[in-house]
């Protein structure tokens, strides 16, 4: 059943206590989430199934609250808070091992790759830091927030900024080694595929670029305002736009094989979408979360939530992993959309899960950072 508002910090602190002496579930090993959507192209796919019971085992409080996702990685799950630290926090218990304090909020995941955390904030300021102790490695300037989530290509790091460029930096010293300016904010993270880099911005286009130069390759006329992250599957990109639809963009030559758009429903995407092998779900500001068909956009299921979805889902195994405004949680069965495990956090909720080890982390606008794993034996 879900736990009402009253009783969250109460159980905050019972869990606290309880996290320190119980570990998560051992499984063959950690299969890290390393970024925003979990890999380059942003599949927003785990690669591990999450157990269909599950329950609290920590809970961690920021202060200001929390709107960026989490990144796990090893053993440890980092989050930025709107207080302008990034915490690093003990998957298996929630205890803080370190903080560091950026210029300003923190919106954007932190990217992990090679010991390396890279992440941006509210004032422009772009970071580098140490994953084991937290000291700054290097920092760089963009000329606006940055809510941007970075990605990983290579021996680069890329991200977007409200300045309407996308950067490439040297992900070992910060060094700009491109720049590409657009006609509108950049708030979506860039996907990576191999050596492309897929954008769709504020500006109404989806573009290409070269990840070796940051040379435009091509540019799609999407007519639409785009906040999401694109999806990609090797051929195609999948976005939702505030033209209350989700389209599907051949990479090959940027044709638009497919648009959904409800008939009556007129409401804007900001959810990036998750891919599975034949569908993809996303959520919509309507409240209702959608699987659709990869190969048409054909609608095959949809569920209500009881709360607007900005929030990516996330695929586990058959199960999709939603969180609404109204701070619930919920795993849809995959093939059905209906409800397999609801959780209620009692606070409004704008991040998207991460899930990684067979734990699901994810933080509500009043700084409660939740970590779900399965079930034990006995709970009640």
């Amino acid at each position: 059943m879900p736990w009402r508002t009253e009783s969250r910090r109460e159980i905050a602190k019972l869990l606290a206590a309880a996290g320190a002496i119980a570990a998560l579930a051992a499984g063959s090993g950690p299969r890290d989430w390393p970024t925003f959507r979990g890999d380059a192209r942003q599949t927003g796919a785990a690669a591990e199934p999450l157990a269909d019971a599950l329950e609290p085992r920590w809970v961690y409080e920021i202060p200001e609250g929390v709107e960026g996702s989490a990144a796990i990685a090893h053993d440890t799950a980092y989050v930025g808070g709107l207080d302008g630290k990034l915490y690093a926090l003990d998957l298996a218990t929630g205890t803080l091992r370190w903080t560091y304090t950026a210029d300003g909020e923190i919106k954007s995941t932190p990217a992990v790759g090679a010991g390396t955390l890279f992440f941006g904030d509210g004032l422009g300021g772009f970071h580098a830091v140490d994953a084991r102790t937290g000291k700054r490695r290097w920092r760089f300037e963009a000329q606006a927030e940055i809510v941007s989530s970075a990605n990983l290509g290579g021996d680069r790091v890329v991200f977007g900024s409200h300045d309407q460029f996308v950067y490439a930096l040297a992900a070992s010293d910060g060094k700009l080694l491109w720049k590409f300016e657009t006609e509108g904010y950049v708030y979506g993270t860039p996907a990576i595929d191999g050596e492309r880099v897929v954008l769709a911005g504020c500006d109404g286009f989806l573009r290409l670029l070269r990840l070796a130069d940051g040379v435009e390759i091509r540019r799609v006329a999407i007519g639409a305002y785009v906040g999401a992250s694109p999806a990609l599957d090797g051929r195609r990109a999948y976005f939702g736009t505030f033209e209350n639809q989700v389209l599907a963009v051949r990479l090959a030559d940027g044709a638009i094989e497919w648009r959904y758009e409800h008939p009556q429903r007129k409401f804007p995407y900001l959810s990036s979408a998750a891919l599975a092998a034949d569908r993809l779900v996303v959520g919509g500001r309507d409240k209702i979360v959608r699987a659709l068909a990869l190969v048409d956009g054909k609608e095959l299921w949809s569920y209500t939530a009881q709360g607007k979805v900005d929030s990516s889902p996330v695929i586990a195994g058959q199960r999709a992993i939603v969180a609404a405004s109204n701070g619930t949680i919920l795993a849809l069965d995959l093939a059905t959309g209906k409800v397999v495990w609801s959780f209620d956090t009692g606070a409004g909720i704008a991040a998207s899960p991460a899930v990684a080890n067979g734990a699901l982390v994810l933080g509500t606008v009043e700084g409660q950072v939740y970590c779900f794993g399965p079930k034990r034996a006995g709970g009640a």
